[in-house]
Parts: C-alpha cells; sequence; structure tokens
C-alpha cells in the first residue's frame, strides 16, 4: 500500500478481499453510495466507454451511467455481480480482477477503480488497467472514508475498526504506466438510522472475517455509543459525515 496507508502483503489482501465474496445484498443497501462530483471530475470530457473495476454491486458504476457512458463492470464476487446485473442492467458486467480483467485491448477511455484499489496490486493491476485504456485515457481511483475530524466520528470509526480511514498523507501507488497523479476530496454527509450504522458495520472486513465473540463485543459497543452515549433513538436518522478521496492519473 502506499504512505499514509495500511500495508498489506499479497496474501494478506486475498485474505481479507474474500470476505466480501458474499453478502451482495446487504452490502447494496447499507453502504453508501459516492458524490457527483467526484464521477465529474474523473470523467474526461468526450469519453464515450467507461468500465468501473473492483465494481462491487455497481455504486459508482450507477454515477457512470448518469453521465450517458457505455459502461462495463468488472469484480471477483458473482454475488456482488449479481446485484449489480439485478439493479443496473444496463451495464455488461463480468467476472474478473484488476490485474486480470479479461477484457479487450484499448477499449475504454476511462476506468475507475472505486473503493477497492487497497485490494489490488497496484503495480500488476496499472500494467492491466492501461492495456484495456485507449491513448490518454484515465484512470480514476475512488475511496469513501469516514469524515474522522468530526470528534465522535472518530471514535465511532475507532468501535467500528473502520479499515477505510487514511492519513492525510496518504497517496495511491500507480504503475510507470501512469502520469499526472492528482487528487480531488469531495465532504458530504449520508444520511442512515443508527440500525443501518450497526448494519454497516458488518460489511467491514474485520466484521466479516472476526469469531462471533468479536462480532457480539462490536455490536454491543455500537449500540452503547449510538444509544446512550450519543442519545440517539433506536432507529433514529444520523447525518454521517463522509469524505471522498479521488484520483485521477492519464495513461503515458
Amino acid at each position: 500500500m502506499a504512505r499514509g496507508g495500511p500495508r498489506l502483503d499479497h496474501g494478506r489482501r486475498l485474505e481479507l478481499g474474500q470476505s466480501f465474496q458474499d453478502g451482495g445484498e446487504h452490502y447494496q443497501r447499507v453502504r453508501p453510495g459516492y458524490p457527483a462530483d467526484s464521477a465529474d471530475w474523473v470523467v474526461p470530457a468526450g469519453a464515450r466507454d467507461a468500465v468501473d473495476v473492483g465494481a462491487g454491486t455497481g455504486k459508482f458504476a450507477a454515477l457512470l451511467l448518469e453521465r450517458g457512458l457505455t459502461v462495463s463492470a468488472v469484480d471477483p464476487s458473482a454475488d456482488m455481480l449479481e446485484q449489480l446485473r439485478a439493479h443496473y442492467p444496463g451495464v455488461a458486467a463480468t467476472q474478473g480482477t484488476a490485474e486480470a480483467t479479461g477484457l479487450p485491448e484499448t477499449a475504454f477511455d476511462v476506468v475507475s477503480v472505486a473503493q477497492a484499489w487497497h485490494w489490488c496490486d497496484p503495480l500488476p493491476a496499472s500494467t492491466e488497467l492501461a492495456r484495456i485504456l485507449r491513448p490518454a485515457g484515465t484512470l480514476g481511483l475512488i475511496w469513501n472514508q469516514l469524515d474522522t475530524s468530526v470528534p465522535w466520528v472518530h471514535r465511532l470509526s475507532r468501535i467500528m475498526h473502520a479499515g477505510d480511514v487514511y492519513k492525510p498523507g496518504f497517496r495511491p501507488v500507480v504503475g510507470p504506466e501512469f502520469s499526472g497523479l492528482e487528487s480531488h476530496v469531495t465532504r458530504w454527509e449520508d444520511s442512515l438510522s443508527t440500525t443501518d450504522i450497526m448494519e454497516l458495520t458488518k460489511t467491514r472486513s474485520y466484521y466479516l472475517r472476526a469469531g462471533e465473540a468479536t462480532r457480539a463485543k462490536v455490536l454491543a459497543n455500537l449500540d452503547w455509543y449510538l444509544h446512550e452515549h450519543l442519545g440517539h433513538g433506536t432507529g433514529e436518522d444520523v447525518r454521517l459525515p463522509y469524505l471522498t478521496l479521488t484520483w485521477r492519473a492519464v495513461k503515458a
């Protein structure tokens, strides 16, 4: 991983990534989407064809569709792709990875990887994504993260064991096939109930790979924090602050 983010070796990356092979319907319901300006900033003028890699249930692919692009999607999880096809039948979805998409050469103007680059081996993935991009095509890397500059959210993230909270110096690794890496930050809020915050926790890799005793402890701590310490009613809607970090680079 890049400076400022967690460092995972290949085996650990695969182990954690396997956590997301099932549960696509649950993921689709409680995971946040992405702000529109993130897609606006990534998609280059005149782009026609896009592919979302590590697409999951299609939350970022939906923004590409809204911008009139012809959209393809790649994900290693058949369960996630089943949800994507159900919600976005206009997307051509195939099983694969960032390192081996199975897609044709020079077929796309933009490749996005939303909430997934940290599961990829960045140098082989860069080579593969450059292969499927057209000349001067754009690579977009997108992360939602809880806005831990807000004190109550910082404590929430620790209770949730939210692994996608990065330090300010974070910069993703991309291969030499790309140049001009630059970043964009969007601050926004997602409205969800306290129940859904607890359900959101169940989509995190820490929770998914934990034993039953650890899972019970995490949920009990969350219940206390949300309902007793913060004083929210059960099921009350909460405005949860997020940052979306968006990076783009151009095929050299």
